[in-house]
């Protein structure tokens, strides 16, 4: 009688649900799993060594290609162990606008995660929607930093400028009628503070046509209730942060629990799950959105209320404006200098931490007195829910393990990085 085996699966990592590059090498009983082995590296780029030969300021680009889905919150965190090695405090504008794109952020990389969840479980609908949205927020960032995704808006001692008056506009192509133009910049008419609050008010309805797809779908929830299931304290145990462990019912935030920038000033609520399963995890991120929405229109109303410097006045900080470096000899010297060799930051050690969109990014930074970093260190929220895979995976069948992948919310530059 011939002898039965279990199979050995490659998932990955070409598989569009791998989500980058993950190759998860499964162990299989017929189709139920027994075993799962994520192997990783597959993005490896060495960002923190190569954080160690570069000056301090000139590392902040590298932050945003670590998660990036999440770009300003990645930087938040370098900038904040640079700052807390240098013993300064950002203006309390700069504050505000941080806290802002940080909530903004935390939109793009809900909406990323809800299509491309979405798509791996076959709701091909709220892709399109989702995108739909980020649009928009793209938009912001391109409008601050002039590019749509890998920023580098915040620095030690602020942000790179102050918001801008006006939003950039749609013109008329083959493409795209007058009437059509019309449309698309109704609400691009005023300032980008009035962008982000026409946005902040008609997001919640976006978020309820996403429910109305999802929340009560047969099938939705036939694949992600009692999907990966984790206990609260074993998601402690396990080193889970954001929703991964608010999903579980465990109320930890560090916007809260450890408040950072103006969060102690802000009005919001920290939405918890009860079973610990993809299901919950997946209204804790949708509840998320709104809370974010919230939040980001209490910046607005202060932010327009309260105009003010957005950067530190000390020029061994922070350079001379550009109009300054264009016309000014000795400024132009000091630009040059401040982006080519940096500035020398007291010898110490940080831990700066964010609440970011998948949970606690934290970076660790020595510095030896010199210009560069001596050692950092990036906490990839992703790596601990990553080596969870085969607790969560165990038991199910080969189709959960794409919802549960999904549910991770699972970035490969942090991990890998």
């Amino acid at each position: 009688m011939p002898e039965i085996r279990n199979m050995t699966l490659n998932f990955g990592p070409q598989h569009p649900a791998a989500h980058g590059v993950l190759r998860l090498v499964l162990e299989m009983d017929g189709e139920v799993i027994e075993r799962a082995d994520p192997h990783i590296g597959l993005l490896h780029r060495g960002t923190e060594k190569l954080a160690e030969s570069k000056p301090f300021n000139q590392s902040i680009g590298y932050m945003d290609r670590l998660d990036y889905v999440s770009m300003m919150c990645n930087e938040h965190a370098y900038v904040m162990a640079i700052e807390r090695l240098l013993g300064v405090t950002p203006p309390i504008r700069a504050q505000y606008i941080r806290v802002m794109f940080d909530e903004i952020t935390r939109v793009l990389n809900h909406l990323m995660w809800l299509g491309a969840h979405g798509l791996d479980i076959g709701a091909m609908t709220v892709f399109l929607y989702c995108f739909r949205e980020r649009e928009d927020l793209m938009d912001c960032y391109e409008a601050v930093s002039g590019t749509r995704m890998h920023a580098t808006y915040y620095r030690p001692g602020g942000v790179y400028r102050d918001l801008p008056d006006r939003m950039p506009q749609y013109q008329p192509s083959k493409l795209r009628s007058d009437k059509m133009v019309r449309e698309l910049n109704a609400n691009r008419q005023g300032s980008m503070l009035d962008f982000i609050e026409d946005f902040a008010d008609r997001f919640p309805a976006c978020v309820d046509e996403y429910e109305t797809l999802l929340t009560d779908n047969r099938i939705w929830k036939q694949r992600t209730v009692d999907i990966g299931i984790v206990t609260p304290e074993r998601a402690q145990a396990l080193g889970f942060t954001g929703p991964m462990l608010r999903g579980s019912g465990v109320a930890w935030d560090l916007r809260k629990k450890q408040p950072y920038e103006v969060y102690h000033l802000m009005d919001f609520d920290i939405p918890i799950g009860v079973n610990g399963d993809c299901y919950d995890r997946y209204l804790v991120r949708i509840e998320e959105m709104r809370q974010s929405a919230r939040i980001i229109k209490q910046c607005v109303q202060w932010l327009r209320a309260n105009p003010g410097p957005v950067m530190l006045e000390d020029h061994k900080l922070t350079p001379p404006s550009r109009a300054e470096m264009k016309g000014d000899m000795e400024s132009l010297i000091h630009h040059f200098k401040h982006f080519t060799e940096g500035y020398c930051v007291p010898a110490g050690e940080a831990y700066a931490a964010v609440e970011h969109p998948k949970g606690e990014f934290g970076i660790y930074l020595v510095s030896d007195g010199a210009n560069k970093p001596y050692r950092l260190k990036a906490r990839a929220p992703g790596f601990p829910h990553l080596a969870a895979m085969n607790e969560l995976v165990q038991g199910h069948m080969l189709a959960d393990v794409v919802a549960i992948i999904g549910t991770m919310d699972i970035v490969f530059g942090e991990i890998d990085r």
